[in-house]
């Protein structure tokens, strides 16, 4: 059976979600949600506002616990095992969060270097050299010095996306990685995120309500519905514009400013 980089079979999938069920604040969220990423694919999640797009991120990235269901990576169930067989599984799953999450007591470079001292036996030459070719990778080639406060918005998701890639994964999970950014900046980072696919062969599951996003990244979508609470849409963003239900019609028609 062939393999492909990564070491996993060709038609493993990186990502699979098993009905889950999933709660925020003891109350349901979402019911019986299901799908799987496949290497080097780009599914974005839309939907309205409360949708619960970002609890279901937090559940892929095992920061949560779902109520039923299972999250398997690399066919891995993610919550089983003691805790430093989940802590392996998630370190294949890189992280960037809404406001980029940089330490503002580290360096830029600092801030890249600290996972891999962590879990890595890379010695300080190795680090510093990783740190600044992926800084260089995102655009950030100068900034390996700098205080997180020191860079703009957009240069602040940028490290925080390189952070992100700091341990090899092969699946990067973004939360609005555009948000609050000017459409220049958003859309360097769309760019970015098509240059990891293609150079990389990262998957990424990405929130965001930016149709524009979807349109220039995914490869498929996912709509939440926030009156169902589950998804009731899956396809490439042209399906989904025009998929039968009115309500997915509607949020693509909007630019996903419906119930925001």
């Amino acid at each position: 059976m062939a393999a492909h980089p990564r070491g996993e079979p060709a038609h493993t999938p990186l990502l699979q979600a098993e009905g889950l069920w999933l709660l925020a604040g003891g109350r349901p969220v979402l019911r019986e949600v299901g799908f799987e990423v496949a290497r080097a694919e780009v599914l974005v999640i839309v939907g309205p506002s409360g949708s619960g797009k970002s609890t279901l991120l937090r559940h892929i990235a095992g920061l949560d616990r779902p109520a039923r269901g299972r999250v398997r990576v690399q066919g891995e169930d993610l919550h089983a095992g003691d805790e430093d067989a989940q802590q392996r599984l998630r370190r294949r799953q890189g992280v960037m969060f809404q406001s980029g999450a940089l330490w503002s007591s580290l360096t830029v470079g600092e801030n890249l270097m600290l996972p891999m001292r962590l879990f890595t036996t890379l010695d300080e030459q190795a680090l510093r050299a990783r740190a600044h070719a992926l800084l260089e990778r995102v655009g950030l080639a100068d900034a390996f010095a700098l205080a997180p406060a020191q860079l703009s918005g957009g240069m602040r998701k940028r490290a925080a996306l390189a952070r992100a890639l700091a341990l090899d994964p092969p699946l990067l999970l973004l939360d609005e990685p555009g948000s609050g950014l000017d459409p220049l900046n958003a859309q360097r980072l769309d760019e970015l995120v098509l240059e990891l696919r293609h150079h990389l062969g990262t998957a990424v599951v990405m929130v965001t309500h930016e149709i524009r996003s979807v349109r220039a990244v995914a490869d498929r979508a996912l709509y939440l519905d926030d009156k169902e609470m589950t998804m009731t849409a899956i396809g490439t963003p042209e399906e989904l514009a025009g998929h039968a239900s009115s309500v997915v019609r509607r949020f693509f028609a909007a630019g996903g400013e419906l119930g925001s």
